[in-house]
């Protein structure tokens, strides 16, 4: 055991509900990767930092307000199937738990139903994974209704896993009418039926949510605004960067997961475009697959992006790994990282000494095209104006401007033209507008034919 005493002797942080909350001791119980080995897992979270990874669980630990007594890295060699650890280290949070006065153990990692409970008989407390953990995080968190209605649908999921037989109130109940009724359904059947119910609401109602959104979609495609999509890990600071883009208010603050229901404002390109920026939540390593998938309506914002911003925290010390994490749920969700519709913002660099942005500058000018990154500072503005630049660029690559010469009194042709496609310049001469204009291609041949418009000449 590796034991950390946290920083503290603060006064005991207090639940959302007002309550006390209470003491908690963190474990991290992290698999020894020896270099070499060729039968080493190899997925990024393996390859972290075991002291960053502790970290960022007691971080989730504590977004939730959660008193952190203690927290410990448990290496362990292999993973028992019964309580996860080996039995000596089960003997040790003993004595921990105890000596701590402990209420509630939180593991970090996924822990099977069984595990879960024979620690908790072990060790006499309430025991939470990481799943457990992130979910209550996110039903803490989910603001509006559809957010709310995504979180509960996951963790209606992991807790029909859960149901298995140790529960003293799931003794067997008596069915049928009068003296004639034999055995009815056990309790942990009654259970799992009514939460089996209650997901089939749920998805019918995500249902509507996601056809109301798609309708909202097809609203916006008729306008000629584009969206553009930020993504990252929890925490890099995207919240800060669409309030510096925005202008918005948009909670943002040093806490994994400050943010979860999706938020879309305006965004004003240097020349005069706009297009639609979407804030979504962020993501984690080892996000649970019930979240994945509950939270796919949210995130068709960034399926449906034209452009992808992938938010860093270039000065966090697992950036690397953070960075696979992040490209693992896109192409969870469909998305290839190396399609080219995705711009890397390596945020935070305020953080840095000017020769290691130096460096940082290096690097990033070799990156290969299809993927290329832009340095920014979202808490002071610094590189913002590149970065805007280099959004309008990818947005105007697919669409086509052209000139074009209409009579002032065709209203409705003008009309059209501003629903249609974005007015880059608009001049009256003669009893006639001059415009250039930037369309899509799916419009170009509609306005090359009734308005006799040419290719612009810079």
């Amino acid at each position: 055991m590796e034991p950390r005493n946290p920083e503290g002797g603060a006064d005991r942080p207090r639940s959302a509900g007002g309550k006390e909350s209470g003491r908690v001791v963190v474990i991290g119980p992290y698999l020894r990767v020896r270099r070499g080995d060729p039968d080493a897992p190899t997925e990024s979270h393996v390859m972290r930092n075991s002291e960053a990874r502790l970290e960022e669980a007691v971080g989730l630990a504590r977004a939730i307000d959660l008193e952190i007594a203690d927290s410990l890295i448990a290496p362990i060699s292999e993973v028992r199937p019964a309580t996860f650890l080996g039995k000596g280290k089960v003997e040790e949070v003993v004595g921990l738990i105890t000596g701590h006065e402990i209420e509630l153990v939180v593991m970090d990692c996924a822990l099977s139903p069984i595990q879960q409970r024979n620690l908790e008989k072990a060790w006499n407390t309430k025991v939470l994974d990481r799943t457990g953990l992130i979910l209550e995080i996110f039903g803490r968190r989910a603001k509006t209704r559809e957010g709310s209605l995504q979180v509960e649908l996951a963790h209606l999921n992991y807790q029909r896993s859960r149901l298995v037989r140790s529960w003293t109130h799931l003794e067997r109940q008596r069915g049928g009418f009068g003296f004639m009724g034999g055995p009815g359904e056990t309790q942990i059947e009654a259970d799992r039926r009514l939460i089996g119910d209650r997901i089939a609401r749920l998805e019918n109602e995500i249902k509507k949510v996601q056809a109301t959104r798609r309708l909202h979609r097809e609203g916006r495609k008729r306008v000629p605004y584009r969206v553009v999509a930020l993504v990252g890990y929890t925490n890099a600071g995207k919240s800060t960067l669409f309030n510096r883009l925005t202008r918005a208010e948009v909670q943002a603050a040093d806490m994994l997961f400050a943010t979860l229901d999706p938020t879309l404002r305006a965004l004003h390109l240097p020349h005069g475009g706009k297009a639609m920026l979407s804030d979504t939540v962020g993501f984690i390593s080892n996000l649970p697959t019930q979240l994945v998938a509950a939270f796919r309506a949210t995130l068709e914002e960034v399926l449906e992006a034209d452009v992808i911003l992938h938010v860093r925290d270039i000065s966090h010390e697992d950036a690397e790994a953070q960075q696979r994490d992040v490209d693992t749920v896109l192409r969870q969700l469909g998305i290839d990282p190396d399609a080219g519709r995705i711009l890397e913002v390596w945020n935070k660099i305020d953080r840095f000494e000017p020769e290691t942005r130096e460096n940082l500058q290096n690097i990033a000018a070799r990156r290969p095209p299809e993927r290329p990154c832009f340095l920014v500072s979202a808490e002071t503005g610094e590189g913002v104006d590149a970065l805007l630049a280099a959004i309008e660029d990818r947005l105007a690559a697919s669409r086509m401007t052209l000139d074009l010469s209409i009579d002032a009194s065709d209203g409705a042709g003008i009309s059209w033209l501003h629903r249609n496609s974005e007015v880059l310049a608009k001049e009256l001469h003669d009893g006639r507008f001059d415009m250039t204009v930037r369309v899509d291609e799916t419009k170009r041949d509609i306005v090359v034919t009734r308005f006799d418009a040419v290719p612009h000449v810079m």
